[in-house]
């Protein structure tokens, strides 16, 4: 059995082989990774703005029926006081 000369290149062929598709695999895990991070974190925004469009505009309905039952409310002791004002004395 001969010995091949090309051995050694073929060793370093192969180990660089091997460490460069470690280094894409870890690149690509960190890739998704990110990916993922980002996804929650842009999530978690968006969970944020639609719930501040929701309390803002409950807060607004709100304020509109608080306005709206104060105006009946003084509506209603205005149309006392003109009831009390004309009524009628009996002797």
């Amino acid at each position: 059995m001969l010995f091949n000369p090309f051995t050694p290149i073929y060793f370093l062929k192969v180990s660089s082989l091997k460490a460069t598709i470690t280094l894409l695999f870890i690149l690509l895990v960190k890739s998704n990774l990110l990916r993922l991070k980002g996804g929650i974190i842009g999530g978690i925004v968006a969970l944020i703005l639609i719930s501040g469009i929701a309390i803002s505009s409950s807060v607004a309905v709100a304020s509109i029926f608080y306005a709206y039952k104060l105006k009946n409310k003084i509506n209603d002791s205005n149309e006392q006081e003109v009831d009390d004002k004309l009524e009628t004395i009996s002797i």
